[in-house]
């Protein structure tokens, strides 16, 4: 098991935009860190942006929230068809304890590659649609917070001011780390 840290709001790497995948051959060894990563922080959708990878990819695994007995890669994902609209309560694994009333479209459909690099286009719906968008927006440099009214955030003004402070400080020190020489 190769759990790694999940990424927290106020670090930047969560705000920018993720670079395409072009090399194939790497996504075996990150989807496992996805998948272990995300389980062992009770997720059901995890971007790669969110554990430090600066690539195009996202899990989804419903398979104990709905009628789906398979788990899903997305890699160089878009969205390219939406339609009705829905609100419903998300929260977010790099904003724990925190949940918004987000309104997204209800139907989706996504062109997408999987892992192997085949192409798909698929339409989504419900909670499954709802989850891409989710992780999509997160590859875009986008995050649930920015959704919402500035009203919405006072809720949870401390737990978000406190969660910025800590994540600025954990990416600054893993810069440092990666800033000096090991011998």
């Amino acid at each position: 098991m190769s759990v790694l840290d999940i990424v927290k709001y106020g670090d930047p790497r969560l705000r920018k935009e993720v670079r395409k995948v072009e090399d194939f051959s790497i996504l075996p060894d990150i989807i496992n860190k996805m998948y272990d990563s995300m389980y062992e922080a009770d997720g059901i959708g995890l971007a790669a942006n969110q554990i430090g990878y600066d690539i195009d990819l996202f899990i989804i695994d419903l398979t104990d929230t709905e009628e789906i007995s398979d788990t899903f890669e997305f890699v160089n994902s878009k969205i390219v068809e939406k339609h009705g609209e829905a609100v419903f309560s998300e929260g977010c694994l790099s904003l724990p304890g925190i949940e918004f009333d987000i309104k997204r479209p209800e139907y989706v459909t996504v062109q997408y590659q999987k892992p192997n690099g085949t192409s798909h286009k698929q339409e989504f719906s419900g909670l499954f649609a709802r989850a891409i968008q989710h992780e999509i927006d997160h590859l875009a440099g986008k995050l649930i917070i920015d959704r919402v009214s500035s009203i919405e955030k006072l809720r949870y003004r401390t737990q978000l001011k406190d969660t910025k402070k800590l994540a600025a400080f954990k990416y600054a020190e893993l810069l440092r780390e990666n800033s000096s020489v090991h011998v």
